[in-house]
């Protein structure tokens, strides 16, 4: 594996400061060679995952995986915050409109926001 996909943009100050290895979801060793591809249509939980511990630890910018996966800001915004309040379980799109639902009818999840 190496530390750099082909075509992948960025300075060379971003280059030599990004780690080229982060642990994973999944606790493993991960590369950028290890984030979903570009073309992603079906995201799973695992995918979503990768790319919020991606962000999370340097290895793409918010900027570069929104535009690499046409993510909104708002979109990967969501996937961190039910990382967050549910873990990897609340990224399940079966379960997401049960923690939206249940976020609504508790005045304290609002104000925890």
């Amino acid at each position: 594996m190496t530390s750099q996909s082909p075509g992948r943009s960025g300075s060379a100050i971003d280059d030599r400061t990004r780690p080229t290895h982060v642990v994973g979801p999944d606790g493993l060793p991960m590369s950028i060679d290890d984030l979903p591809p570009p073309d992603t249509k079906r995201w799973v939980i695992r995918r979503k995952a990768e790319v919020v511990a991606g962000v999370r630890s340097g290895l793409i910018s918010l900027e570069e995986a929104c535009r690499r996966y046409t993510l909104s800001v708002e979109e990967f915004l969501s996937w961190q915050r039910l990382i967050e309040s549910h873990g990897l379980r609340g990224l399940r799109t079966t379960r997401l409109q049960d923690y939206r639902r249940r976020a609504d009818n508790d005045p304290t999840a609002a104000a925890a926001e």
